[in-house]
């Protein structure tokens, strides 16, 4: 049983208390951001361009990051401002790997999107407590990974021909030991099947990977990000991939 405090004392102590306790939390001090896992976030750019009705231009033919986003937690603090001079080091293979793919001369907008969204989050573990860390370990992360040649020695490659979303998830199981989250677009009116646009695979806060959902979970269709707004508001955004059949879309457009 905890003991109680005197009267009039408890005011004083539990304001001392608040303050020591808002100082050491820093930047996460304006509320309860706790989260449980990191979500690695692979987009394929075709489906990006596709979803906001957007022709791009010379968009990329490899997978590229979305982001890395604690579940759970968003903007954790408002006043930690992205500065792209931070990161001057990382930007040759910021653009290459994660580049914005609607808008090819200002990968910056996104960046800083992603860190004031996201990376605040993260930045309660150490090894992604600076705007460098966090970018930095994220491209080693994707590297590490290397979603893009595991897809490709598993014989999984854009196609006209449909692919099951059981089958991609057991196949990357098998390489990853954990189990992906696919993420596509539903079918558009004349479209037989959904669209694939994303692949996460989830860490814990050690960095290690883990399965992006527990036993008995409930399935989450949306979480993070939505990628810039579309031309118009016909259609369904991104969610979780229904089981069954799904179309991986060559980067030039072919009509299924």
């Amino acid at each position: 049983m905890r003991p109680r405090a005197p009267r009039g004392v408890l005011p004083g102590a539990l304001g001392l208390a608040l303050c020591c306790l808002c100082g050491a939390l820093g930047p996460w001090r304006s509320g309860d951001h706790g989260w449980k896992k990191l979500i690695m976030v692979h987009h394929w750019p075709t489906t990006v361009c596709k979803e906001i009705e957007n022709a791009c231009s010379d968009p990329p033919d490899y997978w590229t990051i979305h982001g890395l986003w604690p579940d759970k937690s968003e903007e954790c603090n408002r006043s930690w401002h992205f500065n792209l001079e931070e990161i001057k080091d990382l930007l040759p293979d910021m653009k290459i790997y994660w580049p914005d793919v609607t808008h090819p001369p200002n990968h910056s907008h996104f960046w800083k999107h992603e860190w004031e969204k996201h990376g605040t989050c993260a930045a309660q573990l150490d090894v992604l407590n600076s705007q460098k860390k966090y970018f930095g370990k994220s491209l080693d992360l994707y590297k590490e990974l290397s979603l893009n040649s595991m897809l490709q020695k598993l014989g999984i490659k854009p196609s006209i021909n449909y692919y099951q979303i059981s089958d991609i998830k057991d196949a990357l199981a098998s390489v990853y030991g954990v189990i992906p989250k696919v993420q596509c677009l539903p079918p558009r009116q004349g479209e037989e099947v959904q669209t694939i646009g994303q692949i996460e695979l989830c860490l814990t806060k050690d960095l290690q990977l883990r399965n992006c959902t527990e036993h008995g979970e409930p399935r989450s269709r949306r979480w993070g990000d939505a990628w810039p707004a579309r031309a118009t508001d016909e259609g369904p955004g991104l969610e979780v991939c229904e089981d069954g059949p799904a179309f991986y879309p060559p980067p030039k457009e072919t009509n299924h």
